[in-house]
């Protein structure tokens, strides 16, 4: 992945980190020393990885959103590498562009033949300026449209990984047609007669993410956030003041428990004690699992239930309740 691979701590692991660093110092000096300190170590440890525990068992939404977009957190294409046993890459819209912060290809998982698309940030600031920190263009989408085309015409279920601030807000892509390219996707995501399994791996933001975000079931791992606007852009419309990110991504509910908790999603997926980027491998094999069990459960369904379906469970999202006349 990244050449760097200094270790990035986020303010509220800052705690956890000393008291590593004190760990590992007393285990230098036992080596240097030769005493036996395996006793105080073990101790340490426990403290440790309770301490873990704790920290991230507690975080708040704006914590959570540190997390979702810490940069070692698994990319689409590390989960892809990992989950897939062939994985060949695509390129092009067809109209002349190939947009990066989209990546899509063809697959299997667990053997069957899969379309596989997703949003692509980088791992350090040259990769994510040629990536554009995974907010696509209109060519990303249609990018991503052509290849769903490409599953409807061989029959071959489509998963979609979400990851991305905002679609690209620049001036050239209005030009070239964002709200149209992501309207277009909304539209044909509901007519597609395979079956759509969309995972929120890290940051879900705005239209960026409804683009690829239409299916018949919405997967979102645990410390992954998912809103209608990034915190930052809230923040500063309601209160002129960006600095105020934190109450936003109190106030949008952007949290995995709190979109389960209002139907929005349909599985909250584990993470290992301090997130993805902590243990990748044992992530990927969380997200497999969810991936073909619910590819098992919806290969039962026709073609007319999976759109019925999915067209139902959109439309059961944002419903509110009044109180009852006195």
């Amino acid at each position: 992945m990244a050449a760097d691979r200094r270790k990035i701590v986020l303010e509220f692991e800052k705690p956890l980190a000393e008291l590593e660093a004190q760990i590992g110092q007393i285990r230098q000096l036992a080596q240097e020393t030769g005493v036996n300190v395996s006793t105080e170590i073990e101790k340490l440890e426990a403290r440790a990885a309770q301490l873990r525990q704790e920290i991230f068992n507690s975080l708040s939404p704006g914590q959570q959103l540190q997390v979702a977009r810490h940069p070692r957190r698994p990319s689409t294409l590390d989960y892809i590498q990992i989950i897939t046993d062939e994985w060949i890459e695509l390129h092009g819209d067809r109209r002349g562009f190939d947009d990066p912060a989209i990546v899509a290809g063809v697959a299997r998982l667990a053997g069957e033949p899969v379309v596989v698309l997703g949003h692509q940030k980088g791992r350090d600031t040259k990769d994510n300026v040629a990536r554009n920190f995974g907010m696509a263009s209109p060519g990303g989408y249609r990018k991503a449209l052509r290849l769903m085309d490409h599953a409807e015409r061989f029959g071959m279920p489509i998963l979609t990984f979400i990851d991305t601030p905002a679609a690209d807000p620049r001036l050239e892509a209005e030009k070239f047609g964002q709200g149209e390219a992501i309207a277009r996707n909304l539209q044909e995501m509901f007519r597609l007669s395979v079956p759509i399994i969309c995972t929120i791996i890290g940051e879900g933001g705005s239209g960026g993410a409804l683009g690829i975000g239409v299916g018949d079931r919405l997967l979102m791992f645990a410390h992954a956030v998912y809103s209608v606007a990034p915190p930052e852009a809230c923040a500063a419309i309601l209160w002129r003041d960006a600095t105020k990110a934190p109450q936003a991504a109190e106030a949008l509910k952007i949290t995995a428990w709190d979109l389960q908790q209002l139907g929005i999603i349909d599985q909250l997926l584990p993470e290992p004690i301090g997130g993805t980027h902590a243990d990748p491998p044992r992530a990927a094999a969380t997200l497999k699992q969810a991936l073909v069990d619910n590819l098992a459960q919806l290969k039962q369904l026709t073609p007319d239930q999976l759109r019925r379906q999915r067209y139902d469970k959109f439309r059961r999202i944002g419903r509110f309740a009044t109180a009852p006349p006195n």
